[in-house]
């Protein structure tokens, strides 16, 4: 029954948020950077919808591991109503250790049409396209979990010619580690990589710099620091933003964040 009195309103539809491209995202519950970062990344007309994924504070190839059986779940709560045009697995340090094609695997599970990326995938893509071949390596784990990250670059025809860490496993920590400290971190590995004068290392000798760990903040200073080393500084989630935008067709570039975003995917 109708109250009394009730009128029936007319209305308009539109195509809503993300009427170019529609991001699904599946973050660590205990995450608290990718989203804010990527947030401050995505074009007009672009927008990302975020479910998490239950995930330990503390970072281990077992905690790490442990994930590949809920990744299904986790992506399943992205609707397929939505229309997504990529689906992004938001963990490095995982997609590394549980290995690229399993991470696609798991996703396709859930959505099995839908193109899928994770920040490991999305890094390879980005040194491919920047044409880098001798990288350096800031993380912040454990030794275990770095060697598996050198590792894994290393297996895909990448030279790392310098690594270093925080060696810092609670995730929620990693995330309080400042723009400030990981700057100064990349600038003394590729300084440790310079001529024996201590002048800063050419272009010949690094390529380019990779910061892993979706919870290192980034953003604020890679544009800088790219200008100042002479050398693209790329985090996990710079490459993440960079390569689940051009799998969605955003070819858009986006200035001060180096010149990874002038470029497309290197197919």
């Amino acid at each position: 029954m109708t109250d009394q009195g009730l009128q029936t309103l007319s209305f308009d539809t539109d195509d809503g948020f993300g009427s170019r491209a529609r991001i699904g995202l599946v973050v660590l519950e205990n995450d608290q950077t990718v989203e804010a970062e990527l947030g401050s990344l995505w074009p007009d007309g672009v927008a990302a919808f975020c479910t998490r994924i239950p995930m330990e504070d503390r970072v281990t190839p077992e905690t790490l591991r442990a994930m590949e059986v809920r990744i299904p779940e986790a992506a399943g709560l992205l609707p397929g109503l939505m229309g997504f045009d990529v689906i992004g697995y938001a963990c490095t340090s995982a997609a590394t250790l549980i290995g690229e094609d399993r991470v696609t695997a798991a996703l396709h599970h859930a959505h099995p049409e839908i193109p899928n990326t994770n920040p490991i995938s999305a890094v390879l893509a980005a040194m491919s396209a920047l044409g880098a071949q001798r990288v350096a390596v800031l993380t912040p784990y454990s030794a275990e979990v770095t060697s598996g990250i050198v590792r894994l670059l290393t297996d895909n025809g990448l030279d790392v010619v310098a690594s270093g860490s925080f060696l810092e496993e609670s995730d929620a920590m990693v995330a309080r580690i400042t723009e400030v400290s990981v700057a100064s971190a990349v600038r003394h590995l590729v300084g440790s990589n310079s001529d024996s004068d201590g002048g800063t290392a050419e272009t010949d000798q690094v390529d380019a710099v990779f910061v892993s760990c979706t919870s290192l903040r980034a953003f604020g200073i890679a544009g800088d620091l790219e200008a100042e080393l002479g050398v693209p500084v790329v985090s996990s989630n710079l490459a993440f933003g960079w390569h689940l935008l051009r799998l969605a067709g955003i070819d858009d570039v986006i200035e001060d964040l180096g010149r990874l975003f002038t470029l497309g995917l290197d197919r």
